[in-house]
């Protein structure tokens, strides 16, 4: 996909991944975070009102969001990459509070997110990760199908 078709929504989800990732690695705050991120080429293009609630949401539930995810990871949560951790967060957050985007699509984003900044399989390990999520957290959505 080339930039220029990437649609504002994916854009937000990007920027949150990545503020997710600063937060992870680096410590900053949401604040410190959104400043660094609203000077990047792009962001304008971004849907600004997902991203500031993407990435607050995902910061201040992120033990919530973690417990969501972690039964589901067969390793230590240490032990994931950063990367892959803030795309489960970011999944998590959307399954969880955000029920009107259908699951599938928040799979399907965060899959895409993997493959662009994820390691070689990491897209696999995410889309099986939130495949179970998705079971507990869209039960009422899954058996609707």
């Amino acid at each position: 996909m080339t930039d220029n078709n990437r649609s504002a929504r994916r854009r937000a989800r990007e920027f949150a991944m990545q503020g997710l990732y600063q937060w992870q690695v680096g410590g900053q705050d949401e604040a410190a975070i959104q400043v660094q991120a609203e000077s990047v080429a792009g962001f304008n293009k971004a849907d600004r009102v997902l991203y500031a609630t993407l990435l607050h949401e995902a910061m201040s539930h992120a033990d919530i969001l973690r417990a969501d995810i972690e039964p589901h990871v067969s390793r230590p949560w240490h032990e994931i990459s950063p990367i892959e951790r803030s795309i489960l967060l970011l999944g998590a957050c959307e399954l969880r509070l955000h029920p009107e985007t259908p699951y599938r699509v928040i799979i399907n984003e965060c899959i895409e997110l993997a493959k662009s900044f994820g390691g070689a399989d990491g897209h696999k390990f995410v889309n099986g990760v939130l495949d179970k999520a998705a079971l507990a957290l869209r039960a009422t959505e899954l058996a609707a199908r």
